[in-house]
């Protein structure tokens, strides 16, 4: 369903990709060079930033709050780069969680994370990233409808916070919903995957039993994108109220979004 593209490998940079080629509902196409998803830009190498400098991109969307920002290290600065922080809720949120996360034995992993837990948890985040971060979604699509393209957005792994904002992007922009699971879905690729990182000294350290346990918070799931829409669907009445009601967005400045992002 979507145009293929040869993806640059970064060194530094974890699951960047050009959303550009995905179809709309009415037969267009996101344009190529326009929109980007990556993971944290806090350890591109000089020739990652050298790539990402000849994007010519207007704006970075940096999603990650203050405690991720603490732990991976500021985004490299790009000269003429616009910088945007606009945290949005991790999805296994808490500098606490992730601690457990990268330290905990073996047996506080199974309470915290087993049975199901840590699946339901990333879930319930996708949630709340809807219901409770409308005002930040929909800040992002002024800008883009606005001025703030060609525009790279990123969190820490580039897979939920990005991901979702990516996917309600394409949701504005008519996008077909299996083009985006499908883009969404990428980030499972071992090429794009968030490095996890274990303690050195966690008791199991990365044993199979562990990495079973924190497997959910680093994969992307079609559970967690289909608990969004499904949320969508369900406080707002679809895809429209969600749009008009929840992030505010007129028609005019809809269309101006598409006119910036969607190829004539």
């Amino acid at each position: 369903m979507t145009s293929e593209t040869v993806e640059p490998v970064l060194t530094g940079v974890r699951n960047f990709r050009d959303v550009g080629g995905l179809p709309t509902v009415d037969g267009r196409r996101v344009r190529q060079g326009v929109l980007y998803r990556s993971g944290h830009l806090a350890h591109a190498t000089e020739e990652d930033a050298a790539f990402l400098s000849r994007l010519g991109l207007h704006t970075v969307f940096d999603f990650r709050n203050s405690a991720d920002q603490a732990l991976e290290g500021p985004d490299v600065e790009l000269p003429g780069v616009r910088n945007v922080n606009v945290p949005l809720s991790d999805p296994a949120h808490g500098a606490e969680f992730w601690t457990m996360v990268r330290e905990g034995d073996l047996a506080r992993l199974r309470v915290e994370l087993g049975d199901g837990r840590a699946e339901a948890r990333m879930i319930a985040t996708y949630r709340e990233m809807i219901t409770g971060r409308t005002a930040e979604h929909g800040r992002v699509l002024r800008a883009l409808a606005e001025d703030s393209v060609p525009a790279l957005m990123h969190c820490a792994a580039g897979k939920d916070r990005a991901g979702l904002s990516i996917a309600v992007t394409l949701l504005a922009l008519d996008v077909e919903r299996e083009a985006i699971e499908a883009d969404y879905l990428k980030s499972n690729a071992p090429h794009h995957r968030y490095r996890i990182q274990r303690s050195p000294d966690a008791a199991d350290g990365m044993s199979p039993e562990v990495m079973e346990l924190i497997g959910p918070l680093f994969d992307v799931r079609p559970a967690y994108l289909h608990a969004a829409f499904d949320t969508i669907d369900g406080h707002w009445g679809g895809v429209e109220g969600y749009l008009t009601r929840g992030l505010g967005l007129t028609p005019e400045l809809r269309e101006r979004l598409r006119d910036r992002l969607l190829e004539s």
